[in-house]
């Protein structure tokens, strides 16, 4: 897992479409349970190199109901967005991830992590990636149908305070989905490697 780590950290694929140059952002470990698939840093990760460290982080932390020594333990959550680096800005925010990355990353890490139990899937790129599919017709139907990939998978919207607004207009999410995803954390944290 290392040398993987190692190699992605290194990786200058993109450097020449990069606005701030690569910063492959990735915390795994061949021990963790859960995997956090994400999309791409933003700026505030770029610059400290630390997943998920803003408030995106925190309302994550908050759903998970995990302190961010427990969320930062790679023996119990691996962190992989979709892509590693900052995209760049686009109209209307932060640019899509990447393309390259999951397919030249994603299976050779999940090859070295046997302990993985569940996948939260957080927007729709990590949905499209690994639902392909089997996805529902909206992201909104997909987070909604939860339990339709469960064991293996959880599909979550992002956190972003971008989306306060769409969680307002879906208070089943906070009502029904953040209760069951906490149980699913928390059962698969028990149980061990």
């Amino acid at each position: 897992m290392n040398h993987l780590l190692n190699q992605i950290r290194n990786c200058t694929l993109c450097t020449e479409v990069l606005p701030l140059g690569p910063r492959p952002v990735v915390c795994l470990s061949a021990r963790s349970r859960i995997l956090i698939v994400g999309q791409a840093p933003g700026t505030k990760v770029h610059a400290s190199g630390i997943p998920w460290d803003d408030q995106s982080g925190k309302e994550l932390r908050r759903w998970l109901d995990v302190d961010s020594e427990t969320f930062y333990d790679t023996e119990l959550f691996g962190i992989m967005p979709m892509g590693f680096c900052y995209p760049g800005r686009g109209k209307g925010g932060d640019l899509p991830p990447r393309k390259e990355c999951a397919p030249l990353w994603h299976s050779q890490a999940l090859a070295q992590m046997p302990q993985i139990k569940l996948v939260l899937l957080i927007g729709q790129y990590a949905q499209q990636y690994y639902l392909d599919d089997r996805r529902m017709a909206s992201l909104t139907e997909t987070v909604k149908s939860f339990r339709e990939y469960l064991p293996k998978f959880f599909p979550l919207v992002h956190p972003s305070p971008r989306n306060k607004l769409w969680q307002r207009r879906n208070p089943w999410f906070e009502d029904e989905v953040v209760p069951e995803l906490r149980k699913v954390v928390f059962e698969v944290l028990r149980q061990g490697g």
